[in-house]
């Protein structure tokens, strides 16, 4: 399955009866397997999920903990990016070479890798001491 295609299509899934921002992700696990999510809002916003949580936590509830590669989809004039908290999700279960692919239902798109979308990034390794 293309992760373009799956994350256009959960896109379409999004509760977003607020923002009306409806964000589509989809991941490619290290089997190949492909996990998706959309961002669900809250009337309390702080409570919502964005759409590459959801993939994520999908992925992980299936057993797998490796990602592969992440392709995520707004109606939006620029690609968007991950916020900074999912920028972190993603680096837990990815490397920083790990290619993340933005796109707008328009069809423009922009690619990075997770290293490039958090530099610095927060690790395991960080916690060897504790």
């Amino acid at each position: 399955m293309r992760l373009k295609e799956a994350a256009i299509a959960v896109r379409e899934n999004a509760h977003a009866p607020y923002s009306n921002f409806k964000v589509g992700a989809a991941i490619r696990a290290a089997s190949g397997t492909v996990y998706v999510g959309c961002n669900v809002e809250n009337v309390a916003y702080p409570e919502g999920t964005c759409a590459e949580a959801g993939a994520i936590a999908a992925m992980v509830a299936a057993g797998e903990t490796q990602l592969a590669e992440v392709y995520v989809i707004a109606d939006s004039p620029d690609p968007v990016p991950p916020c900074g908290g999912c920028r972190q999700k993603l680096a837990e279960f990815g490397s920083g070479e790990v290619s993340v692919t933005m796109g707008t239902t328009a069809g423009a798109e922009r690619h990075a890798t997770i290293a490039d979308l958090l530099p610095g990034a927060f690790g395991a390794d960080h916690m060897a001491g504790a």
